[in-house]
């Protein structure tokens, strides 16, 4: 059995956090990958403000030079909302033998007991609430907890800082920093 994270998202656009993160996790938990997963239309939260071809192309810059982490295009072949039990239903279709280890932030777990289906989801997959030391993390669900490294970063916050002309030179993989420089993504 093969154990695989799970790191679902916008990822408009990814950062070093979504990075950190995976491997925090992969290492924590010694997993063999971990897959990221850009939504098509998150079901929690507005619109994406870049289109899923281009959230996918840089999730994909951001990925490539770590051979642990791979891509899957299963939200956004799907496209509608991205409900999460729907993902992990179909891939335990395509993947009967690996165990799935969903990744959140401290802020999605206190919003899973509003996420569509969550009792069957629980069945399916283990949760991996990350979380900065000396955090206080409750559910009443179960939920395997790995301390992260504090970095206050998120795409909100890359997004407000592009739109008012402010650097993120560094908060981003270089390879997406090129290519949003390029499209000229988030600056208005």
């Amino acid at each position: 059995m093969k154990r695989i994270g799970i790191l679902g998202g916008t990822f408009d656009p990814p950062h070093i956090g979504h990075l950190i993160i995976a491997e925090e996790v992969r290492l924590a938990l010694d997993l063999a990958e971990v897959w990221f997963i850009p939504s098509y239309t998150p079901p929690h939260k507005d619109n994406a403000k870049t289109g899923p071809e281009q959230r996918l192309k840089m999730v994909r810059l951001a990925t490539k030079s770590n051979p642990y982490f791979k891509v899957d295009t299963i939200e956004i072949e799907r496209s509608g909302k991205s409900y999460t039990i729907d993902t992990i239903e179909e891939l335990k279709r395509r993947h009967p033998d690996n165990e799935f280890y969903f990744i959140i932030g401290a802020d999605m777990v206190e919003y899973l007991p509003r996420w569509y289906r969550i009792e069957e989801l629980t069945e399916l997959v283990t949760f991996v609430g990350v979380k900065r030391s000396n955090y206080q993390l409750e559910s009443r669900y179960s939920i395997l907890i790995v301390d992260i490294p504090l970095i206050e970063v998120s795409s909100t916050l890359l997004r407000e800082r592009c739109m008012n002309g402010v650097s993120v030179h560094y908060w981003l993989p270089a390879p997406v920093y090129q290519y949003m420089k390029e499209h000229r993504l988030y600056e208005h």
